[in-house]
């Protein structure tokens, strides 16, 4: 296979440097460059216009940083094979292939299966195109290979992708809480056993990460400005099948789109339509929805209407769950105002819980290794700012629902 050499400039690392034939057709091909199309944040931009980064620049990122990481462990005499190398930047690089439109808010309403399992079977069918040279990727990423911390730096508590996500998303958004010494821990990196562990040194950085995550949480992803416009594409998507079940024709702007719409389920499975999946992105979506702000059923139209012109449902956030008094006198007033059924008033009204956690015991560990050659869970560490409580989850109920202003 002919040598390559590839330069991208990315505005958050600089220059990041492909040298690697595989890597260089992975990125190449159809199914990765549809992540171009894809929103890293989904509806963040609604709140943080800078917010319009892809799940490509995502990847790329993620790339960058496992190849710092790989740099930095066989510097320290850690044995990583060029094999080994070439296997974990392929695995980073397609972890979120498997995204669909909207990333997270559409995960499970148009195929019914996690974007993890998708990437997974993606990976599986371009190694077949590549004469299995993607067979140590899927190993690493399925945590199957002899060497642990290989699918650490790609999937676990301190990961390259969570260290590229925070890093990026708090570049694009301004928001500074999210920014983390990424660089520094990178460093701090180390193996022993087989598991990844971070030096004595990297304690307060890797607490700082930690804490970053929880505070871009909170302020970002599940900004309820965010979680109200994704909720609101959730019940479209609803709505339309809902109609689509009752006979109603209506279609989508795309005939891949349209494919997964009109189905309940996949009865011969996801594994056959992957080049079906592969074609359908944000712009297909979005498409839709504005052809479907003139359709002819109020419900359908007036949701539409209301993403598209950013008219979104309020978002009450709150400790305890709601009164169901309150609700229930909440959707009379919809019913009311807007002359829908109540079986129908579940399109304006709707209620949940957000949660967050720091640090998940029960997650892939992050294990600090002393001077002394002692080992001990972040919690454990003496003075810690990452203790056990912080491991329950943090609990926020909301209601979403129209503003009748």
């Amino acid at each position: 296979m002919d040598s390559v050499r590839k330069i991208i400039n990315d505005p958050v690392y600089g220059f990041i440097t492909v040298d690697n034939p595989l890597i260089f057709r992975l990125i190449s091909h159809p199914w990765y460059q549809r992540l171009r199309r894809i929103h890293q944040m989904a509806f963040a931009c609604l709140v943080f216009p800078g917010a319009e980064h892809s799940r490509l620049h995502h990847s790329l990122g993620a790339y960058h940083l496992m190849h710092n990481a790989l740099v930095e462990l066989k510097n320290k005499g850690v044995e990583i094979t060029p094999e080994e190398d070439e296997g974990a930047k392929a695995a980073i690089l397609l972890h979120d292939i498997g995204h669909g439109p909207y990333s997270h808010a559409m995960e499970h309403i148009l195929t019914g299966v996690d974007h993890e399992t998708i990437s997974l079977l993606i990976m599986r069918q371009l190694n077949i195109e590549f004469e299995g040279a993607l067979e140590m990727a899927i190993n690493i990423f399925t945590d199957n290979y002899e060497k642990p911390f290989l699918h650490q730096l790609v999937s676990g508590q301190l990961d390259v992708d969570r260290m590229d996500y925070l890093t990026r998303d708090s570049f694009f958004t301004g928001v500074s809480e999210g920014a983390i010494g990424y660089d520094r821990i990178l460093k701090m990196l180390t193996v022993r056993n087989g598991d990844l562990m971070v030096e004595e040194k990297g304690i307060f950085t890797t607490e700082k990460f930690l804490v970053s995550r929880r505070l871009m949480y909170w302020q970002v992803y599940l900004h309820k400005t965010v979680l109200s416009a994704e909720k609101m594409l959730v019940r479209i998507i609803q709505r339309a099948k809902e109609l689509i079940a009752t006979g109603t024709q209506l279609k989508a702007a795309t005939e891949a789109f349209d494919f997964f719409l009109q189905r309940k389920e996949l009865s011969d499975g996801m594994a056959n339509h992957l080049a079906t999946f592969c074609l359908i992105d944000d712009y297909d979506v979005l498409t839709t929805i504005k052809n479907w702000v003139f359709n002819p059923d109020p419900i359908l139209s007036m949701l539409c209407k209301g993403l598209v012109n950013r008219q979104l449902f309020k978002v009450k956030l709150q400790a305890l769950p709601f009164e169901p008094a309150a609700i229930e006198d909440l959707r009379n007033r919809i019913c009311k105002r807007l002359h829908v059924s109540h079986a129908d008033s579940k399109y304006f009204l709707l209620e949940g819980e957000a949660q967050n956690t720091t640090y998940d015991p029960s997650d892939e560990r992050i294990t600090i290794l002393f001077k002394d050659g002692n080992t001990r869970d972040i919690s454990d560490v003496d003075n810690a700012l990452i203790h056990h409580n912080l491991a329950s989850p943090v609990k926020k109920f909301y209601v979403c629902y129209i503003d009748m202003l």
